[in-house]
């Protein structure tokens, strides 16, 4: 339990969804429900897979955006501190006690920049990536003002066609740039793969990965002969780490889906042609909603709809059955298809979003349950930090 939250001021159904100690089956809904084994077991098999393969693993909290999850990841599962994809978002992490925080991004307003070099005096490492030389008198600037020091990765577009550079020579007139300026450290390169994350085929990820590698390994390679050391060498999703910790060029994994697994990650198939989501990674993350209405006899209405979630990745799909399906939503409702009339008002389902990182944005609350029991109620802490 986040050791903020006062209890007694929090009204079940109007605060908050849940308290400890409640059935699961009276948790209101719709809401997030995390099974707290599968959580825990998903944690600690990616950290026992870092520590293996001699892998630092920085956890990507844009997905959760929880404090309490990353401090478990921390804890239990060995991560070294986190991603973020926003300032703001990393100030929610710094705060909440998390020391090394990585701000996968590219920080250009000069506002979002002086918050930024104001991070290290939270007690966090700081570090953002940069594509642009202009970038640079930006950041040294403010964290000369500040007497602070923010550590720079130059990001590589690896494949993504987002942010990055794309050419050696770029990195390392980037890398000398910021290794010259006060203020900053040069930490080493960004290259995360995302464009092939959720491609299905494993063939087909490890072929854009061989690509990535190469770029990646060049880059390394020419900085270390001109003195420029790379601490990190960051990248690395759900659907492609063990192709990064195989490498030799990557030291740092930055997975984030893997300790919540969605529907759509679940999709993508391993090296021996299995569902990942069938016994590489565990569903921990629900949402959990009830059965509203049934005056069709063959379809179920639920209380899960549009502002439960995020479709754009596909619709949720209902855990541990095949005999009901969620094949609709509008803003309010969900429509379960229900041919054999199996469901009754009040049944409760959990569906497996499509799309965890963005359906967790839409929350205020985890409801963390084991045993059919609500164990642990989690602020989702930065939810709607997108500055």
């Amino acid at each position: 339990m986040n050791a903020t939250l006062d209890l007694k001021t929090l009204e079940v159904g109007f605060d908050v969804p849940a308290l400890p100690g409640m059935d699961e089956a009276d948790i209101q809904t719709p809401c997030l429900v995390l099974d707290l084994d599968a959580l825990e077991r998903n944690i600690k098999k990616m950290g026992d897979y870092a520590k293996a393969h001699g892998m630092r693993h920085r956890v990507h909290g844009k997905m959760h955006k929880s404090v309490d999850v990353a401090k478990l990841q921390v804890t239990l599962g060995g991560a070294c501190g986190v991603c973020c994809q926003k300032v703001s978002e990393a100030e929610v992490f710094a705060r909440g006690g998390i020391t090394d925080v990585l701000v996968s991004n590219q920080v250009r307003d000069a506002a979002k920049i002086d918050r930024l070099a104001r991070l290290p005096k939270l007690g966090a490492r700081t570090i953002c990536c940069v594509d642009d030389l202009a970038n640079v008198a930006d950041l040294s600037a403010a964290a000369v003002r500040h007497g602070s020091q923010i550590e720079c990765l130059v990001e590589i577009d690896c494949g993504a066609g987002r942010c990055g550079v794309t050419t050696t020579p770029e990195v390392v007139e980037i890398a000398k740039a910021i290794d010259a300026a006060d203020g900053l450290k040069f930490a080493g390169i960004q290259a995360y793969q995302g464009a092939m994350q959720h491609m299905d085929s494993y063939a087909d990820r490890k072929a854009k990965i061989d690509i990535a590698v190469a770029q990646v390994k060049d880059a390394v390679d020419t900085l270390a002969a001109q003195g420029l050391a790379c601490d990190i060498v960051g990248g690395g999703g759900t659907g492609s780490y063990y192709f990064e910790s195989a490498s030799g060029v990557y030291n740092e994994l930055q997975c984030g889906s893997y300790a919540f697994m969605d529907a759509d990650y679940g999709r993508i198939l391993d090296e021996n042609g299995n569902r990942i989501d069938r016994g590489e990674w565990d569903n921990a993350l629900f949402i959990y909603t009830s059965v509203m209405s049934h005056a069709k006899s063959d379809k179920a209405i639920v209380d899960a709809g549009l502002k439960a979630q995020s479709v754009d990745s596909g619709l949720p799909v209902v855990f541990g059955r095949d005999d009901v399906e969620y094949v609709k939503c509008s803003d309010e409702h969900g429509v379960v298809a229900d041919p054999a009339g199996v469901l009754k008002v009040n049944d409760k389902l959990r569906l497996v979003p499509g799309h965890c990182d963005p359906t967790c944005n839409v929350h205020d609350w985890y409801v963390g349950v084991r045993g059919g029991k609500v164990e642990t109620l989690w602020p989702v802490s930065a939810r709607g930090k997108a500055y």
